[in-house]
């Protein structure tokens, strides 16, 4: 198979780039070459928002595309209609942010989508520009030759968001640590490692549309998660489980302050941790155990040095250490929980 990547460098495009190149795949890159290309692919340079950006890529021919884009939809559909004809099938990872809010629980590719998104749009909010990015590679390739991989949460080594890294740091520092309750709150997530061996499992297949990808709801517990945490980073931490009433009345933003969780009954629960990814299972999504993701990314981290990179795009998360130790104190036991 070849194999080209739009992007390649850093988290979900990394991953593929090395499934990739696992399975004996011939793989080309396209970015703007600020990162050392993973060794053995064809690097080639250039920037895709920029006149005469995607001129590396005027020739040749791949069996498949992988994009992973998050800005202009305009960007998507201008590499889509360029690779047409010499690609035979273009993969677009998307989000599950493309559906409509609010979504219901237990929701699957054909629930409603966001509305106002289009192919040669501009910049414009997240869910819009990754509708988009849909709309335009199907505009290009079609609906038989496009694959759109709608992500969830996904976790794992060179995260570049913040989310599991800052658990595994703060959980390293040792003492008592919020956690948000309730312990058994499932929550789903994939690792990068497993969204890319089912994207490329999807392209031998000749699979096409859209396809939620996340763990099976039942995979991960928030107690499972950050057990998990403590136990890969030496076991110093004491898990202070909080009920969400207490979390929620101290000011604090689920999600974002505290990464990966949200309220249980909530909304946000149903969208973001309440996704039916039958379909993708019926297609061969495996997810390895919750311990390995956790294990292996606190092993990246400590390998480069303890610090996480980050995308200038995506809001800082994590917990001020202040609001933490207010929290904590003022549960004092009473609303804090072990169950």
């Amino acid at each position: 198979m070849r194999l080209l990547v739009l992007g390649g460098s850093h988290f979900v495009g990394r991953s593929v780039v090395e499934a990739a190149l696992g399975r004996g795949w011939e793989v080309t890159v396209f970015n703007r070459g600020r990162q050392a290309p993973v060794p053995g692919v064809r690097a080639l340079v250039g920037d895709r928002t920029a006149s005469g950006g995607l001129d590396a890529l005027a020739e040749g021919e791949w069996d498949a595309v992988v994009d992973t884009w998050s800005g202009a939809p305009s960007a998507v559909l201008d590499a889509a209609r360029l690779l047409r004809g010499r690609a035979g099938r273009y993969v677009y990872v998307s989000s599950c942010s493309v559906y409509a809010w609010a979504p219901p629980a237990g929701y699957a590719e054909d629930a409603p989508l966001v509305e106002g998104a289009a192919a040669d749009a501009g910049q414009t909010d997240y869910a819009r520009n990754k509708r988009g990015g849909e709309l335009a590679a199907v505009e290009a390739f079609g609906a038989d030759d496009s694959l759109l991989v709608r992500a969830g949460l996904i976790l794992g080594p060179y995260e570049n968001i913040g989310r599991l890294p800052w658990w595994l740091t703060r959980i390293a520092r040792g003492g008592p640590v919020l956690a948000p309750g309730p312990r058994d709150l499932p929550v789903q997530f994939v690792d990068t490692r497993d969204l890319a061996a089912w994207t490329l499992g999807a392209v031998e297949q000749g699979a096409s549309g859209p396809y939620n990808l996340v763990s099976p709801r039942g995979h991960a517990t928030m107690g499972g998660l950050l057990d998990a945490c403590v136990e890969a980073t030496g076991g110093a931490a004491e898990l202070r489980w909080t009920d969400p009433d207490v979390v929620l009345g101290a000011g604090i933003e689920p999600w974002t302050q505290l990464p990966v969780w949200v309220p249980p009954d909530s909304e946000l629960h149903d969208a973001l941790h309440g996704v039916d990814v039958s379909r993708a299972v019926r297609t061969g999504l495996d997810c390895r155990p919750v311990a390995e993701t956790v294990a292996d990314t606190w092993a990246w981290l400590r390998g480069i040095g303890g610090l996480a990179p980050t995308r200038p795009d995506r809001p800082t998360v994590g917990l001020d250490p202040a609001v933490e130790a207010k929290v904590l104190e003022a549960a004092g036991g009473e609303s804090a929980t072990t169950a």
